[in-house]
């Protein structure tokens, strides 16, 4: 079986769908591993989250969609929980995709599919994650913070992980491939590139993504 991750997408729909459409998947063999951030700051995050859908309807058990920050922030905005902070971190242009009539209108399938999202994914070789993991604690026994923010103490840890982790959340301008740890955020909605990786391979398949968003 082969394993294809596909890093933060930030509402970049015609990005997924011309990776998509790249990807060599063998669709209800291979498993196909969404890492989070499918909305915010990008201009179709509502048309993103539906084609994440739409693959987990079609593959329910080859299709895995992770949390990301930006979708824990949206769950805690819809509650009243410092929604300036999802606000500063480009919620507006969820927003926008889900005002109907002037007013905010998320239907029930799409919130019960941000809720339902699991933190991490886990192989026997890998441990797939938004932002990456506490070094120095077990992988079964992770604080749901450092999954969804972590960043320089997961990537610039000296030491090893005991699985690769394959993760996104810090855009790095190439896939950041380690022996124990593949990072495939290529800064999609800042005018980088949307990046997908083949595993056990290691492969990289890549679209540009000409411009920058907010």
């Amino acid at each position: 079986m082969r394993i294809f991750a596909i890093g933060d997408i930030h509402g970049c729909a015609e990005a997924l769908e011309k990776l998509l459409g790249r990807l060599p998947v063998d669709w209800g063999a291979d498993l196909v591993i969404f890492l989070g951030d499918y909305i915010d700051r990008g201009p179709e995050p509502r048309r993103v989250i539906e084609k994440v859908m739409e693959l987990r309807k079609l593959y329910p058990e080859r299709v895995i969609a992770l949390r990301g920050n930006h979708e824990w922030m949206f769950l805690r905005y819809l509650r009243g929980i410092e929604p300036e902070v999802f606000l500063f971190n480009g919620g507006e242009a969820t927003l926008r995709a889900y005002y109907r009539e002037g007013k905010l209108d998320i239907p029930e399938e799409h919130r019960t599919f941000l809720e339902g999202l699991p933190l991490y994914y886990e192989t026997e070789d890998y441990f797939f994650v938004h932002a990456g993991v506490r070094p120095e604690r077990p992988l079964h026994n992770q604080e749901e913070e450092d999954l969804l923010w972590i960043r320089e103490g997961f990537y610039y840890y000296p030491g090893t992980f005991p699985k690769k982790i394959v993760f996104g959340h810090t855009p790095f301008p190439e896939p950041l491939l380690l022996p124990d740890r593949l990072g495939i955020d290529t800064g999609c909605v800042y005018g980088g590139k949307l990046t997908a990786i083949e595993l056990p391979a290691e492969k990289i398949y890549q679209v540009e993504c000409p411009r920058r968003w907010p």
